[in-house]
């Protein structure tokens, strides 16, 4: 700390002007600090009771707008209530007709059928005689082995053959000078009989020489492949120069028949006197859903047995197959028809709805307001529901906004619920009919 010295005059105070200029007295700095303060603590809390008074203003204003909207939406949801706003929905009429019963599976395309084309004889492939992929005709030729040593074996059975009728030529004349002097007894009884068994057994030699003939000609007649049946042939199996044999187990190529072509599929157990019914009442009609289009067919048969393992049932239907789009191995969505019930009342299955009381429907009377009415039902399928009661052919009922509604609630009708879902496309998820139905 710095000591100044001190004079004894004393110091004349200082003079300030009346618009406060001049000199500041000592000390004014460190007076004015806590005033500063002062005035930016007193500014903060104005700006924070501002700022709470504003927040709390909007909150009010919200909440006394929120409850004017509800009373609003209460009094136009209330059936007859003032300004009272109809519903939109979709209706569709109930209606009278003869309702098909479907059965409804997964279903794989197979080949009605398939054979693996192999060699029946050793040898050298020396050429293969089709495309691959193509359509061919029974008796097409497909493949030609090395023929040399079967055309060898086919002479010389030949040449067999004709060196025993020449020894049986020979045979036959001396049964008969036998015969001539035997009637003159220039010769014994015995000799006769002897000659006789001569020209049986070469008889014998000549017949099993004719049968090695034939096995020889099947054996080189092996060597040309022809097609077994009329299909698609598949991509091959062996290249031209390879040595084939008889038991080898590829094969060459293999041909499947696409026309007809056999769907297979399962159905539950339960279902399988039902489908002996259906097909003791005649053909069995079945539909193949396939992307880009349907195809037509008919149920063939059942499989013997019931698989313990899964519980199901194997069936198998063909179908023509004109226009080649079912392919072998795909999966395809099967339909089968199974009975068709005649002149029943029904409605869209989405326009049924589930309660504590049972099943019921929304029924749109002629004023245009809806009346919840308890229904009792029949057999339900993808997109109808049978009507045994609780309604009448003609009767409109809602398919779809439901939900929104109460008995007499006024509703804007569109008439286009009846309509059933289309199939997805190929890649699209299937909806159920209710979220079809809302999806419009």
């Amino acid at each position: 700390m710095t000591h100044h010295p001190t004079s004894t005059q004393p110091v004349p105070p200082a003079t300030t002007s009346p618009l406060g200029e001049g000199p500041p007295p000592p000390g004014g700095k460190a007076r004015r600090r806590p005033l500063r303060r002062a005035l930016l603590a007193l500014l903060i809390l104005a700006v924070l009771a501002g700022a709470g008074a504003g927040g709390w203003y909007w909150w009010q204003q919200r909440q006394q707008g929120q409850g004017q909207t509800a009373a609003a939406g209460s009094v136009l949801r209330r059936p007859g209530g003032p300004g009272n706003i109809p519903v939109p929905v979709t209706a569709a009429a109930a209606r009278v007709q003869d309702l098909p019963i479907m059965l409804e599976a997964i279903g794989t395309v197979q080949a009605f059928n398939t054979i693996t084309v192999r060699a029946q004889v050793d040898g050298q492939l020396l050429e293969i005689a089709f495309t691959e992929g193509q359509s061919v005709k029974q008796g097409d030729v497909l493949a030609r082995i090395d023929p040399r040593s079967y055309q060898a074996a086919l002479d010389q059975a030949i040449a067999k053959k004709a060196q025993d009728e020449a020894l049986l030529a020979n045979a036959r004349l001396d049964l008969q000078r036998y015969a001539q002097l035997a009637a003159n007894a220039g010769v014994s009884r015995q000799q006769q009989d002897t000659q006789r068994a001569t020209v049986a057994q070469y008889e014998a030699v000549v017949a099993s020489d004719q049968a090695a003939i034939d096995a020889a000609r099947t054996q080189l007649s092996f060597t040309t492949i022809r097609a077994p049946i009329d299909g698609r042939v598949g991509l091959r199996l062996v290249d031209p120069g390879n040595l084939v044999r008889s038991g080898d187990a590829t094969g060459i190529v293999t041909v499947s028949q696409l026309q007809p072509i056999a769907v297979t599929f399962t159905l539950p157990q339960q279902e399988v006197a039902r489908v002996l019914d259906a097909l003791a009442r005649g053909p069995v009609p079945v539909t193949a859903l396939r992307p880009g289009g349907t195809a037509e067919g008919r149920l063939l048969t059942l499989d013997n047995a019931v698989d313990p393992q899964t519980g199901t049932i194997k069936l198998k239907a063909v179908f023509p197959n004109e226009d080649g789009k079912l392919w072998p191995g795909a999966f395809v969505n099967v339909r089968l028809q199974i009975e068709t019930l005649p002149r029943v009342t029904t409605i869209p299955l989405v326009a049924v709805q589930r309660g504590p009381e049972g099943s019921f429907a929304f029924v749109v009377k002629p004023d245009n307001t809806v009346e919840q009415r308890s229904l009792r039902l029949g057999v339900l399928t993808a997109n109808d529901a049978v009507v045994l009661g609780g309604m009448a052919a003609g009767e409109r009922v809602v398919t779809s906004g439901g939900l929104r509604l109460n008995p007499g609630t006024t509703v804007a009708i569109s008439e286009d619920g009846g309509q059933p879902a289309a199939p997805p496309a190929p890649g699209q998820r299937r909806m159920r009919p209710r979220q079809a139905a809302d999806a419009r």
